[in-house]
């Protein structure tokens, strides 16, 4: 991971799950982020290229991807895929492209819906998790 200098950037978070994509937005002052969408996963590279295509539209200088490392802060599985998603993203814009940590906003996120109806943590999550990043 980088260490991120904010001055005058404004990001867009990204929570790459198997079968959707979570987008959050930074606001100008990078103190609060909000959902912005969900995208429906197609392949790598159309699923970058929609990203990419997103920051544009929403004027942003970089794309935030969270990482979730196993437990033990080890790459694990999803971790990998989602590292290779960062690299696509990578190969195909000029935006600066960070990764997070992600690893303990899942259990975060839990604690915080733990009173929402289980059908509205299904779209909710991925949002959330964005908010978290």
């Amino acid at each position: 991971m980088t260490d991120i200098k904010v001055t005058g950037r404004k990001f867009l978070g990204v929570d790459h799950g198997d079968k959707r994509i979570g987008l959050a937005l930074s606001d100008d002052a990078l103190c609060f982020a909000r959902p912005l969408r969900i995208i429906e996963h197609v392949s790598r590279e159309d699923d970058a290229k929609r990203v990419i295509d997103i920051a544009h539209i929403e004027a942003c200088t970089d794309i935030l991807v969270g990482v979730p490392y196993d437990s033990d802060g080890n790459v694990g599985p999803r971790a990998r895929k989602v590292l290779r998603f960062v690299e696509m993203l990578k190969s195909l814009t000029t935006l600066q492209v960070d990764v997070w940590d992600e690893s303990g906003s899942t259990r975060h996120l839990k604690t915080c819906l733990c009173k929402w109806d289980s059908q509205q943590n299904k779209d909710a999550s991925h949002q959330m998790t964005g908010l978290l990043l």
